[in-house]
C-alpha cells in the first residue's frame, strides 16, 4: 500500500471541520499505491471516516484547482460519476505542500453490462449542454490546465478543427522541434497547414474528459465506472474516443455500445491518428524519446 506520509495535518483536519460541519481529527494517514506524480493517502478520520488525499509540493497547487474544476465540470453534465470533491487546501509552512481532497473510493464488484452502461454515460457526457464551459461558446474552456504535467492551452476558438491545430498540436510540436530531423519538422509543418483536410467541424461540441485512458477510470462506490484526473476542455467526443485506443483500450463492447447511443461521423477511423498525436507528442516531450517513432509514423502517415 506504499509507504506512510508524514505532514502537518492541521490545515487538513481545519479543511474537513468546515466541509464535514463538525471537529474532525485525522487518526491515520497511509500512504497508497499508484501515485506517481503525487503522493496519495488514505486518511482515516476519529469516526473512522475514510478520505482520498492527493499531496504535492505547495507550488504544484494550481494542479490540484485545476483537476478540482475538471471533476466539477463533468459531474455538472449529471452523466456520470467522478469522486465528490471536498476541498482544497496549502500547508503555508515552509516546505508545506498543497493538497487535494476527496471522496474515497472502495473497490466494489462491477454491475452487470459495466462496459456498456460505462459507453452510454460516457454518450450522455458528450451530448451535454457545453456554453457554460467556454465564454462566448464554441471549443476550448475558461481555463487552461494540464495534460498530465504539461500544460494544456484552451482559448476559445468557433472552430473546433482551429482549436485543435492552435492549442493542441502546434504547441507540442513547438516544444518537441528538437527531436525532429529538418525534414520531420517540415511534415509537421506541412501537417498543421493541411489538418482541414483531415479533421472534420462535429455535429455538436462535447464536454471531454480529455485524457481518457483506462487507467484515468475506476469502478466507483455504485458499481460502475467512474471518471478520475481529468483534462477537461469542450472538443469533438471523438478526441475522447480516441484516447481510449491509445494505450490499450476498452472491450469491443464498450465501443459498439457507445456507437449505438452516439454515432461516429464518417472517417473516424482516418482521424483517429491525428487525435494520437496529440498525446504521443505530450509524452515525448514529458518523457523522452521512446515515444519519438510513434510520432514518426503518424508524421509520415499524414503526409
Amino acid at each position: 500500500m506504499g509507504v506512510a506520509f508524514s505532514f502537518r495535518v492541521a490545515p487538513v483536519e481545519e479543511t474537513l471541520s468546515e466541509v464535514l460541519g463538525r471537529a474532525v481529527k485525522i487518526v491515520q494517514a497511509k500512504g497508497m499505491a499508484g501515485g506517481d506524480s503525487n503522493k496519495a493517502l488514505d486518511l482515516t478520520l476519529d469516526d473512522g471516516t475514510h478520505i482520498f488525499m492527493k499531496a504535492n509540493k505547495r507550488e504544484n497547487a494550481p494542479f490540484f484547482a485545476a483537476e478540482s474544476e475538471g471533476l466539477a465540470a463533468i459531474a455538472r453534465t449529471g452523466a456520470i460519476a467522478t469522486p465528490r470533491i471536498l476541498g482544497r487546501t496549502q500547508d503555508g509552512e515552509p516546505g508545506g505542500y498543497a493538497c487535494l481532497l476527496l471522496e474515497f473510493v472502495t473497490a466494489k464488484e462491477r454491475i452487470a453490462r459495466y462496459f456498456e452502461t460505462f459507453a452510454c454515460q460516457l454518450a450522455a457526457m458528450h451530448r451535454a449542454e457545453t456554453a457554460a464551459f467556454v465564454p462566448g461558446g464554441g471549443y476550448g474552456f475558461w481555463q487552461d490546465n494540464y495534460i498530465g504535467a504539461g500544460p494544456q492551452c484552451n482559448t476559445p476558438h468557433k472552430s473546433w478543427i482551429t482549436f485543435f491545430r492552435d492549442c493542441r498540436l502546434a504547441p507540442q510540436i513547438e516544444a518537441a522541434a528538437g527531436c525532429f530531423s529538418t525534414a520531420e519538422k517540415k511534415k509537421a509543418i506541412g501537417l498543421l497547414d493541411h489538418i482541414g483536410d483531415i479533421l472534420v467541424e462535429p455535429e455538436r461540441p462535447s464536454l471531454l474528459h480529455g485524457d481518457l485512458w483506462a487507467g484515468n477510470v475506476i469502478t466507483g462506490n455504485d458499481g460502475k465506472a467512474w471518471l478520475i484526473d481529468p483534462a477537461v476542455y469542450v472538443g469533438h467526443a471523438e478526441a475522447d474516443l480516441a484516447m481510449t485506443e491509445l494505450f490499450g483500450g476498452f472491450p469491443p463492447r464498450f465501443y459498439h455500445a457507445y456507437e449505438e447511443a452516439a454515432p461516429l461521423q464518417p472517417g473516424y477511423e482516418r482521424r483517429r491518428d491525428m487525435y494520437h498525436l496529440y498525446h504521443l507528442l505530450n509524452h515525448l516531450n514529458l518523457f523522452g524519446r521512446s515515444y519519438l517513432p510513434a510520432v514518426q509514423r503518424i508524421l509520415e502517415e499524414y503526409s
